[in-house]
Order: C-alpha cells, then structure tokens, then sequence
C-alpha cells in the first residue's frame, strides 16, 4: 500500500467511525426516548448483553464488555437489582466474585423495550430498505470482532 493509498484508507475510516459514532448517539437517544420510565439506555444495554451472551457474567466482565467501570456497572447493577431485573449472587467457585443474572421480570422489562422501539425501527425501515441495511451488518461484525479483540 503506498502513503496515498494509506491517506485514502485513514479518511475513508474515519469518516466510516465518525457516521458509526453519530449513529450511536442518536439511536441511543431514540432508544431512551421510548423506554419503560426510569430505565436507561445503559440499563437496557445490560439486559441486552445478558439476554445475548447468557447469565451468569460477573460484574468485572460485564463492565469490560460495556467499556465501563467497575465502579459505573456496579452503580448500574444495584439499579437493575432493585427494580427486580436481576440477581446478583456469590459466585459458587470464587465466593469473593458475583454472578449476575437475568431474572423473569428482567427478560420482560427487555421485551417491553423491544416492543417500544419497533415503531420506531419500522419507520426506519420504510426510509432504508431492510435489505440495504442488512448487506452492512457484515462489515459491522467483521469490525466488531477485529476492535474487540485489540482491546487493551
């Protein structure tokens, strides 16, 4: 690759990072407008994770996989503990560490959410084509994988 190719590749990227950035804040705006009353983007963000990776995370990897802090996801746990959407128990191996997981009504207060952004998803699918959207969700991944796995 030559130094021009190299400038070429930089500003292509960084204008790619820049629109995925703007995209996180305003889907993440969108998404807090609609969710159930008291519940954050964050919060929901933990249901999710565990709704997708399965319970049973400790605190520490749950702040790692949000790059967050200890401290911040143990803020954020205590809020989800007392609504009932999850429960933190000792950890039967370690019993200095904690496992989290999602309880019934955490599952619904997910679901719940879901539900509340469809509207919003649909009508975005009306202005790009589903179809459109998804042909992207490989380039997505593929970086995905690549950040995660360069994270210090």
């Amino acid at each position: 690759m030559t130094r021009e190719d190299d400038g070429t590749a930089v500003a292509t990227l960084f204008r790619w990072f820049t629109e995925v950035a703007i995209l996180a804040q305003l889907s993440g705006r969108l998404l807090e407008s609609v969710l159930p009353e008291g519940m954050t983007a964050s919060q929901f963000g933990v249901l999710n994770h565990l709704a997708r990776v399965g319970d049973g995370q400790t605190p520490l990897a749950i702040a790692r996989a949000m790059q967050v802090t200890k401290g911040a996801i143990t803020n954020t746990l205590g809020h989800l503990e007392r609504a009932g959407h999850v429960r933190i128990t000792p950890d039967e191996a370690d019993r200095r560490s904690k496992r989290v997981t999602l309880t019934p009504r955490g599952h619904a207060a997910r679901a719940a959410a879901i539900a509340a952004i469809a509207p919003e998803l649909a009508a975005l699918g009306r202005l790009v084509p589903p179809a459109e959207v998804a042909g992207s969700l490989d380039t997505l991944e593929r970086m995905r994988r690549i950040l995660d796995a360069r994270r210090p």
